[in-house]
């Protein structure tokens, strides 16, 4: 029996997640927000269901906590004459999401992009996003899918 001094390669990394090139199916919270990060402008290759759905609900629960905080802290009013008013810490938290808005753009494009990979089509099947409602609830349905084996094609 001889043994080799290489190690065997190992599909996953120590912490038990798969290469940032493949789909991490099962994905926690804090790993499908990390793996985000690192794809940030990835558009190959492939994202599971629970990469896409909880950066979604990252995404929600970020959108809704500043436009709370922008409500509160005198949002979007109308004066006597019916001019549009905010307050200056209003228009601060406006502006940190936009800052958000901007910085997270791109790589929510390529998440869903490397979504619809996983389910065997083509990234370019999210412009259907542009047929208002029919569009994106065609995406919805799509992105809740299971993935298909197929999808692999979509690996380097």
């Amino acid at each position: 029996m001889s043994y080799s001094s290489q190690p065997a390669a190992q599909p996953y990394s120590q912490d038990g997640e798969p290469p940032l090139d493949q789909p991490y199916y099962g994905a926690p919270i804090g790993a499908a927000a990390k793996r985000f990060f690192k794809k940030y402008a990835t558009f190959s290759g492939r994202a599971s269901r629970s990469e896409y759905w909880w950066w979604t609900l990252i995404v929600i629960i970020i959108s809704f906590v500043l436009n709370m905080l922008s409500l509160a802290l005198g949002g979007n009013g109308v004066d006597q004459n019916g001019a549009m008013t905010m307050s200056a810490g209003a228009s601060v938290i406006n502006i940190i999401a936009g800052l958000w808005a901007l910085a997270t753009i791109i790589p929510s494009l390529a998440l869903a992009w490397r979504r619809l990979h996983d389910t065997n089509r083509s990234g370019a099947w999210y412009l259907l996003i542009l047929i208002p409602l029919v569009g994106a609830i065609i995406l919805i349905v799509w992105f809740a899918s299971p993935a298909k084996p197929e999808g692999q094609r979509f690996d380097r």
